[in-house]
């Protein structure tokens, strides 16, 4: 079974999103991702400042099995990337709901949120 953190949100392509305050929050991959995907080789990053919408690529993880877009789940600007992913990807694989985070990002909308999934809603997703 994978581990799906109860305090997050999550979305049915597998991404993660932890609120930080009203407007600002982390967003990466879940752990039953980075596990289909294997051993994380890559990640293509987002430039600070960069605004994408909902449903948007905002990045590109790379395995040794496959590449993955990352989608934005919610409207937002890039504030902050994660820039030790790009020397040390493989904090996807050890850690991605901590030292594995992708993007800090900026909420337009935090209303855009509500379409997100609970831990509970999320974990039929991951079931094989």
């Amino acid at each position: 079974m994978s581990n799906i953190p109860a305090e997050l949100k999550y979305s049915k392509d597998h991404e993660w999103v932890k609120l930080l305050d009203d407007n600002t929050a982390l967003i990466g991959i879940t752990d039953y991702a980075q596990s289909s995907l294997g051993d994380v080789t890559f990640v293509e990053l987002p430039g600070e400042g960069d605004s994408f919408a909902k449903g948007d690529s905002f990045s590109v993880v790379e395995s040794v099995k496959a590449a993955s877009d990352i989608y934005l789940p919610v409207d937002g600007e890039v504030l902050e990337i994660n820039q030790p992913l790009e020397d040390s990807p493989e904090l996807i694989n050890q850690d991605p709901y901590g030292e594995g985070w992708i993007i800090k990002f900026k909420i337009n909308d935090p209303a855009g949120l509500d379409g997100l999934l609970s831990a509970s809603d999320y974990e039929p997703l991951t079931a094989e």
